[in-house]
């Protein structure tokens, strides 16, 4: 019997049909900013194919539990598991898993959060990154694609990063909990990074932003307050507002100093410091004040697991929410304003304030620039002012100052008379944002 050809009319139909249908919904997501990845999306086998790796990668960490010292080839350890169709990488598994482990994140909850049933996000942002941008459906876990060389520069410094994290724990900088790759046959290899949320939970905020302390191309048309459109905001939408923290205000301007010079240290630029508010209820005003949320909030903010030293007589380097003095050591009884013990380096750089920060014991962790974490899952990035409830986060931590870079810099400043943009030297970049944060902040 003869067979019939298909129809190739037919087959250019429905293809063309099928796109129609893919472009239509493309411009409703990109109305709406945050859409769920379903079978239809262009990104669902990707995402279907990284669930799969990441659920047998964190099964393996779980099932064999990192040890208390990391050694050398934890850091440049890569573990390929073959998957049918594909294989995925992981890149210094043990580290990663130390680091989730000291934030409080049990493996069951990242394996439960990453790899469920339940669609990612994906995020489509105003940014000028050609990366791609995806959220766990609970919000609580980001994933973004990242090229080979930002991630070679990553984990060549990935040392570094711990350290800091280490000696300061409640540091700024955004959270990386796993770096992967995943090669599919006749594909271009991909890399990805997990990172903690910043706007986590995000179930209230009223606003987010994305500052970077300039003027050129950082306003963002803002939507109407009742559009349910997720939009991140930039610099001069900001203007004529202030981060309002009282008490706290000195930490987060010594912290960011701390964590901008580290940047600076390892020569990088263009990162962004994420701003989300949301109204305080009356219920979490009084909790904080609590004497039980205290003690919470104590145990938290000293966790054993993420400190150098175990000689812990109070919380140095918080600050009081019921009283205009800071928390100060009983032991010494200093206070620890600006410029005394508990705000650090005292002009040491920062290689000399790392080198120091070895020796151990109570001065260790006077340095550490501490306060008193909320008793949240996302607590280092969370900061409670006297009315509204902060999401601060440094993240894109990438972006080395090259040739290229300097050649950008003289190209945009002859572009660019008398305004400020993105691209300047790491040293200009660190002092521009923290003064930013010092003229916004009260």
């Amino acid at each position: 019997m003869e067979r019939l050809a298909p129809s190739r009319g037919f087959g250019k139909h429905s293809s063309t049909a099928k796109r129609q249908r893919w472009q239509g919904l493309r411009r409703q997501w990109e109305l709406l900013g945050l859409f769920e990845i379903t079978q239809q999306h262009e990104f669902y086998n990707l995402t279907r194919m990284i669930k799969e790796g990441l659920s047998t990668s964190i099964q393996t960490t779980t099932e064999h539990t990192p040890a208390n010292q990391l050694s050398e080839e934890d850091f440049i350890s890569k573990v390929t598991q073959i998957h049918q169709g594909f294989a995925v990488e992981t890149f210094a598994g043990p580290v990663f898993a130390k680091l989730r482990g000291s934030l409080g994140v049990t493996e069951q909850e990242y394996q439960q959060s990453l790899c469920s049933d339940k669609c990612y996000l994906q995020f489509i942002s105003n940014s000028k990154s050609k990366a791609d941008f995806f959220l766990t459906n609970d919000k609580r876990f980001f994933l973004k694609t990242q090229n080979g060389r930002e991630i070679r520069f990553f984990l060549d410094n990935l040392k570094i990063y711990m350290e800091h994290m280490r000696t300061y724990p409640h540091s700024l900088l955004v959270k990386l909990l796993g770096v992967h790759g995943i090669k599919i046959p006749y594909r271009q290899k991909k890399y990805f990074i997990v990172m903690q949320s910043v706007f986590y939970p995000d179930d209230r905020i009223s606003a987010r932003y994305d500052i970077k302390g300039c003027e050129v191309s950082r306003w963002t048309n803002p939507v109407p307050e009742e559009c349910q459109i997720i939009v991140v905001l930039k610099d001069l939408n900001f203007e004529g507002q202030y981060i309002t923290l009282g008490q706290q205000r000195s930490w987060l301007l010594r912290q960011a100093e701390i964590d901008t010079d580290f940047l600076r240290s390892l020569n990088v630029l263009d990162y962004s410091l994420l701003l989300a508010h949301q109204p305080l209820q009356q219920d979490e005003r009084h909790h904080a004040l609590s004497f039980a949320s205290l003690i919470k909030r104590t145990k938290r903010s000293v966790n054993p697991s993420t400190s150098p030293s175990h000689r812990i007589p109070s919380v140095p380097g918080t600050v009081s929410e019921d009283s205009d003095t800071f928390i100060s050591s009983e032991r010494d009884g200093e206070g620890l304003e600006r410029g005394q013990a508990g705000d650090g380096f005292h002009g040491e750089t920062l290689a000399q304030h790392q080198a120091g920060s070895e020796t151990g014991g109570l001065q260790d962790f006077r340095v550490q620039n501490r306060r008193l974490l909320l008793n949240l899952k996302n607590a280092q990035h969370i900061i409670d002012g006297p009315d509204q409830r902060y999401f601060i986060g440094i993240i894109d931590i990438f972006t080395v100052y090259t040739f290229k870079k300097r050649l950008e810099h003289w190209w945009k400043r002859l572009r660019h008379p008398g305004q400020t943009f993105s691209t300047v030297s790491p040293q200009a970049y660190c002092t521009r944002l923290c003064q930013w944060l010092e003229d916004h902040t009260k």
